[in-house]
């Protein structure tokens, strides 16, 4: 198994009292659908339906529409993620909500509010990889982290790289530390040929294309993957196009630049910005292979969602993505963009590796649920107290 709980989970809870009121602060999903509001909505839904001894709320932004829970309370603030003053207001906001404990999973505390105070940092990319980041981003999250990790009760993370991160960047105790992995949504799975063809029709995707799926941003080393591509024989570019699948991020224009340059050269290269959560098991399962060359993860949804489709997976052999796939399909250097254009090739013109990568994807996916990761979480909720 990839993890084993009793190891990272608390070992021993203080509490001993009846039902606890916890507020979970998921005020960035009205503002983004990726990233950390997936991580909210899926631990949300896995709550539900474990824990009904403890009282929840579930506090949104008051411009929010959409509900994220069928069961648990919920409650609009006014305050905004990432406001200078947030700290302040949002503390003054919770106070009438008594609560136990608040799990603030954008990372950020407020200076009150709740007797414990649990957060997530699901990684360090803006201090490992600064130049990645836009300035105003830097300064903010530079400016927050030391102290939200100080002010926290508890630091959730979600891979063991992330882990050693925070302890080495931010002089974090390991007890203070849990690890959790994500899972994997049960509509990432093989689909039947009849679906897919409805999807191929609607997308307009011929399907057999090299796959790359996450917000386009300079850590995801999107230039190294078009240099590994167009390296590729011809006949091979010919047959397997290269899909990219996410919206431009920061600090972007020059790949976006060369992206159009290749296709002005005849280069079988496509982004796709209009690919929403429904389609996409479809746009993996139409997949000849997925790539991940980043420079750093904090997790890597991306390869576990594949794997969980049956795709095979190229990814990087740096920070959490070993962890997430294992032994299972193919790693590479992330600064060698060479080890990339051999790992293509070979994935693309042996099927039977792709073959029994398929089957070992399909079985390691299946070791990371959202049930597991809540429980673990659990286990905080009562050791905090």
């Amino acid at each position: 198994m990839f993890f084993e709980p009793a190891l990272e989970t608390p070992s021993r809870s203080r509490y001993t009292g009846g039902m606890i009121h916890i507020g979970i602060d998921t005020r960035i999903t009205h503002y983004h659908t990726g990233g950390i509001s997936i991580y909210a909505r899926h631990l949300i839904n896995a709550l539900e339906s474990l824990d009904t001894n403890n009282h929840y709320t579930i506090f949104q932004s008051r411009k929010a529409i959409r509900r994220l829970t069928s069961r648990f309370k919920e409650s609009k603030l006014w305050t905004p993620p990432h406001h200078s003053l947030e700290r302040l207001t949002l503390s003054v906001e919770l106070v009438r909500h008594r609560l136990d404990i608040l799990h603030s999973t954008d990372f950020i505390p407020p200076l009150w509010g709740a007797k414990r105070h649990v957060i997530n940092v699901h990684d360090l990319t803006f201090l490992r990889y600064p130049q990645h980041k836009d300035s105003a981003s830097q300064r903010y999250y530079n400016r927050q982290i030391e102290w939200a990790v100080k002010r926290a009760d508890h630091v959730l993370t979600i891979s063991k790289a992330s882990k050693r991160d925070i302890m080495d960047m931010l002089n974090v105790p390991e007890n203070k530390i849990t690890v959790h992995p994500l899972g994997v949504a049960d509509n990432f799975k093989p689909l039947s040929s009849d679906n897919l063809m409805y999807w191929r029709k609607k997308l307009n995707l011929s399907g057999n294309y090299v796959l790359f799926v996450s917000t386009l941003e300079p850590r995801k080393n999107i230039p190294a993957l078009l240099t590994a591509y167009v390296e590729l024989p011809k006949e091979l570019r010919e047959q397997f196009p290269l899909l990219l699948v996410g919206r431009p991020g920061w600090l972007i224009d020059d790949t976006m630049k060369r992206i159009e340059q290749l296709q002005a050269q005849s280069h079988s290269i496509t982004v796709r910005s209009d690919i929403n959560d429904e389609a996409l098991p479809a746009v993996y399962n139409m997949a000849q292979v997925l790539v991940m060359p980043s420079f750093y993860e904090g997790f890597g949804l991306t390869p576990l969602e594949a794997m969980a489709c049956g795709i095979p997976t190229i990814v990087s052999d740096i920070s959490s993505l070993p962890e997430v796939v294992g032994d299972v399909g193919l790693r590479i250097d992330p600064h060698d963009p060479s080890t990339l254009t051999s790992a293509l090739e070979h994935a693309l013109t042996d099927s039977g590796w792709r073959e029994t990568t398929r089957k070992a994807g399909l079985e390691r996916a299946k070791q990371f649920t959202w049930e597991q990761a809540a429980r673990i979480i659990l286990s905080v909720y009562r050791s905090v107290l």
